[in-house]
């Protein structure tokens, strides 16, 4: 299965707070008598990450971490990684670390995984670090962008953390351009609503698909801005280029990323954290997006992040999850055996190949 979004762990030993903090999307400590393994997510990682570490499924928590402490970061997270069955991982490089520990640059990242390693650059990222004055400042981001594109797969934008997906389709002028980078400075956080546009145009016309945030995260975040239904004037602007457009996690607004999908030729809509997230309901929630998805147009991945258990959990949850669903869609009729296969086969790998441009 080729994880077409993801982000790189640390091998740090992590104490249990530490461990804990990162089966959230929450940068919050939990509330006084609670813990982030009591949801959902919780119970989905008990069930299939013990038994990769030679635990039966669902064995408490403390067996689970004093086994993983026992075997070491490296050989658990090896032996994590092996369970997955992923041939590829294009990793979002903008996060640098997890629970305040280091996260494994990508070479060190293919070694331990035995993966395919491609970078998905940050859009934000690469532009805090340009250094230029107002009057150059979108040449200079477009130069450092298409250098990192020499490199890379896809870009990815979080303009749904930084300002909400509701910016206006046309591109910006290089007068706006200017006048907003002149308050902008190198380092910093970038918010600008024009600023983060132009960097989408910038994408657009460097031509590798972008990949965009949609639907929950972190506390940074105000979930109704990320409803990716907001994106539709741009995504009608963009259309005539062609360039391709990645819907990702999108929960609860997943069936609006999937009419999305259904209407526009160049967009596309991911699985990634949402079916981990939704534990016993993943089924469920996976049905919800495949109702007007396109087959070719839907995009597994894990968004794991820190943690190589998340990688663990987000394979095993889908593969159950579509298992599941492709069962009972064959038993009612609604689909023959190598329909089931076909779809599988979409999902799982070619539909990425395809889009990234993948060997």
């Amino acid at each position: 299965m080729i994880d077409h979004h993801c982000h790189s762990v640390t091998l740090a030993d992590l104490d249990d707070t530490a461990f804990a903090s990162l089966l959230t999307e929450s940068d919050r400590l939990p509330a006084p008598g609670t813990s982030p393994l009591d949801s959902s997510l919780g119970l989905a990682f008990r069930r299939w990450c013990p038994p990769a570490l030679g635990l039966p499924a669902h064995a408490p928590i403390a067996d689970y971490l004093a086994r993983r402490h026992a075997l070491g970061p490296a050989e658990a997270a090896r032996r994590l990684f092996a369970a997955t069955g992923l041939s590829h991982c294009l990793v979002d490089t903008g996060l640098t670390a997890a629970a305040g520990r280091p996260l494994l640059p990508l070479s060190e990242l293919a070694s331990l995984s035995g993966a395919q390693v491609r970078e998905v650059v940050r859009l934000e990222s690469v532009a805090e670090s340009v250094d230029a004055p107002a009057a150059r400042w979108a040449g200079a981001v477009e130069e450092a962008l298409r250098t990192a594109a020499a490199s890379a797969v896809a870009f990815k934008s979080v303009l749904a953390y930084r300002h909400g997906l509701a910016v206006p389709a046309e591109r910006p002028s290089p007068s706006e351009v200017a006048r907003a980078a002149a308050t902008h400075r190198s380092g910093r956080r970038l918010t600008d609503p024009v600023l983060l546009r132009q960097l989408l145009w910038n994408a657009v016309d460097l031509g590798l698909p972008i990949q965009l945030h949609t639907g929950f995260g972190d506390p940074d975040l105000t979930l109704h801005h990320a409803d990716p239904s907001l994106l539709t004037d741009f995504i009608r602007a963009v259309e005539p280029a062609g360039t391709p457009l990645v819907l990702l996690h999108a929960y609860p607004y997943h069936r609006q990323a999937a009419w999305l999908a259904q209407a526009f030729p160049h967009v596309y809509a991911d699985l990634g954290l949402t079916l981990s997230y939704t534990g016993p309901r993943a089924a469920t929630v996976l049905r919800e997006f495949l109702e007007l998805a396109p087959f070719g147009k839907l995009l597994f991945s894990t968004d794991a992040y820190g943690l190589p258990e998340l990688h663990t959990v987000g394979a095993a949850q889908y593969r159950h999850a579509l298992s599941r669903t492709l069962a009972d869609w064959q038993s009612d009729g609604a689909c023959t055996a190598a329909d089931a296969a076909r779809i599988t086969r979409l999902v799982s790998t070619e539909n990425s190949r395809r889009l990234y441009g993948l060997g």
